[in-house]
């Protein structure tokens, strides 16, 4: 199951309360205090891991709390620390603090690891108190409560290709072309119920990452259809790959399809209308002539990308160009980073 939202409240664990304890041993007839400071709570860390795909782990589970620390003990002896509790989320968590709504933490880069909420500090024991005008204290410090935070977690999907378009327009076809992912395919609408990922292999040790979402409809920036619930999972893309049907079922027209699309794209967010966009026109085994994908091309005024995602055709040329594109952004942005480095004599 794909659960890309949950709400959870996490605690860090309290520290340890110091011991009152004095000293007792034959022959020594005034110890003195020796009681021990107890332990450090727990504290609550967010790690990204590439080994999760989804938040379903918190859909059943609202509570987390990382240990508390152990009481000290007589002997001067502290107590032990509370395990600290590491939790783990897919790339590309938003980790949002629910009561004041601001984010915390974008969990982009594998293995990165945040500390979410401290764990209490410690409890003296009644030994540090001993002075020379009080040596037998008969007190000890409590430990100090963990911190505790009401969370709101987003997952936006990290991918280098995002496939939009209609429902029917042959999406999760192409993504079982081009990579091994096995999305459900079926001649209705709406056959894509969540987001799939493939990572498409070329040769070389090259590959990137696609993603399938689910059919957009005119109207789904404000909530019509599926596709709404997962816009925001082609925010993070490279490009997009708009594709289109080039004999619709429904006898409509291919370059109105792509305008509809367009402008749920523009309502829903400015910065995605303005990723970069490759025009696919699918099916074209259904235009043997190929006067279908010219007459588009020609009523859009952008390239058009002609395939057919059921025989295979131009699917390979169609990697590589995305593959080029994708290497072409990574370099921009490596330049743009070598830029803001200072250079140092």
């Amino acid at each position: 199951m794909f659960i890309d939202q949950a709400k959870i409240h996490v605690k860090a664990g309290h520290g340890g309360p110091g011991c009152v304890s004095f000293h007792r041993e034959k022959f020594i007839a005034k110890g003195g205090p020796d009681g021990g400071d107890g332990g450090y709570g727990g504290s609550i860390y967010f790690e990204a891991s590439a080994d999760i795909d989804t938040l379903i782990d918190f859909s059943g589970k609202h509570n987390w709390e990382a240990k508390n620390g152990l009481p000290g003990e007589g002997g001067s002896c502290k107590g032990c620390d509370g395990e600290d509790l590491i939790i783990k989320v897919p790339l590309g968590t938003l980790v949002y603090d629910e009561d004041f709504d601001i984010m915390l933490k974008d969990m982009t880069e594998e293995g990165v690891r945040v500390r979410i909420c401290k764990g209490g500090k410690f409890g003296k024991g009644n030994r540090v108190f001993a002075t020379s005008v009080n040596q037998t204290p008969r007190f000890a410090q409590p430990g100090k409560p963990g911190q505790e935070r009401n969370l709101r977690l987003e997952l936006k999907l990290i991918a280098d290709v995002g496939l939009v378009g209609l429902p029917n327009a042959g999406k999760s076809t192409l993504i079982s072309r081009c990579s091994a992912a096995k999305p459900k395919i079926a001649n209705y609408p709406f056959t894509t119920l969540q987001p799939v990922l493939g990572i498409v292999d070329l040769n070389e040790f090259r590959r990137f990452v696609m993603a399938d979402i689910p059919g957009l409809i005119e109207g789904a920036s404000e909530g019509a259809g599926l596709g709404h619930d997962f816009l925001k999972h082609i925010e993070r893309t490279r490009i997009i790959v708009h594709l289109l049907e080039v004999a619709p079922v429904d006898e409509s027209d291919p370059v109105e399809n792509y305008h509809k699309i367009r402008k749920e794209l523009e309502k829903y967010s400015s910065e995605l209308a303005q990723k970069q966009e490759l025009i696919v026109a699918n099916k074209i085994d259904l235009d043997a002539t190929g006067q279908i994908a010219e007459d588009i091309q020609k009523r859009i005024g952008k390239e058009v990308f002609a395939v057919s995602a059921v025989t295979g055709q131009n699917i390979k040329p169609l990697t590589e160009k995305l593959w080029n594109i994708i290497k072409a952004s990574k370099d921009a942005e490596a330049e743009k980073e070598e830029e803001k480095v200072p250079e140092t004599y």
